[in-house]
């Protein structure tokens, strides 16, 4: 499996070490985690920066909601919202960015003004020339599962296997190495019972027989709310550190977090204690 993301300006980065945290910028007014509070360019970009400050190895930047009946949006729309977030974060900072999107139009003018890697929660799979979009620019791409509808008696592992092998099939063949896609299982209300997306955080190293590394994205998800009942995603951080935590032991990569500063310091702590003596 490869060690290393190359950025389309050459940078890498090491996915052989300690795992990369993915911070989030939901530039929307629907968000499941924060409600809108990032709605407004200059405070999304503003909250970019601060989560590269705290550490973050990639700021996510998202226009279109993914919670449940969110509303979509055509390309127009959603580039209105995501372009200047993007231009700001890249003028004032060169934390390598991703553009949080299915759609080809928008993934490609978010690597012309900066973004690095290109994050499909659709995998490939609703527009698929947005695998030719992220080879064009030789940009990174996450590979997201995704379903429409709940089969709570499916077989979640064997679906998600399937699904990501036809994604990085498409990425392929459309000219992305493999040594540049990455993998996530699409933890949440992405098709999935409650039940499923657990299932699926403990069995997540049976990922890595796609041979491409693992992201993780449980941050403040409904999937914690289930467990520990409480419906405030705000109050869903030390689970969301719980559940990442247990993935990282199981080979994940990359863990997409809402709340960098705190991650950050559990990360410490679950390194500094593997490698004490």
């Amino acid at each position: 499996m490869t060690a290393t993301l190359t950025l389309p300006d050459g940078r890498k980065l090491d996915l052989g070490g300690r795992p990369l945290l993915m911070g989030v910028v939901n530039v929307t007014p629907d968000s499941f985690s924060d409600g809108g509070l990032f709605a407004d360019p200059a405070v999304a970009v503003a909250h970019g920066l601060t989560l590269a400050r705290q550490g973050a190895d990639i700021v996510d930047v998202g226009g279109e909601s993914t919670r449940p009946d969110h509303t979509r949006l055509d390309a127009a729309s959603e580039l209105a919202r995501v372009m200047p977030v993007i231009a700001g974060i890249a003028a004032q900072s060169d934390v390598p960015i991703s553009i949080d999107t299915y759609k080809a139009g928008v993934a490609d003018a978010a690597l012309k003004a900066g973004a690095s890697i290109v994050n499909d929660v659709w995998g490939a799979q609703r527009e698929p020339a947005i695998a030719g979009v992220a080879a064009r620019h030789g940009a990174p791409i996450v590979l997201m599962h995704n379903r429409e509808e709940v089969d709570s008696g499916l077989d979640i592992l064997a679906e998600v296997l399937r699904f990501l092998e036809r994604s990085i099939a498409i990425a392929i063949e459309a000219g992305v190495p493999r040594s540049q896609i990455v993998v996530d299982p699409g933890i949440g209300r992405f098709g999935k019972t409650a039940e499923q997306s657990l299932l699926l955080m403990k069995e997540l190293r049976r990922l890595g027989e796609l041979g491409c590394p693992v992201l993780l994205g449980a941050s403040r998800k409904s999937v914690l709310g289930h467990v520990i009942g409480k419906t405030v995603p705000a109050r869903r951080v030390a689970a969301s550190i719980a559940a990442h935590l247990y993935g990282v032991t199981q080979g994940a990569a990359i863990i997409r977090a809402h709340d960098v500063d705190e991650h950050v310091d559990a990360l410490k702590i679950w390194a500094a204690i593997g490698a004490a003596r």
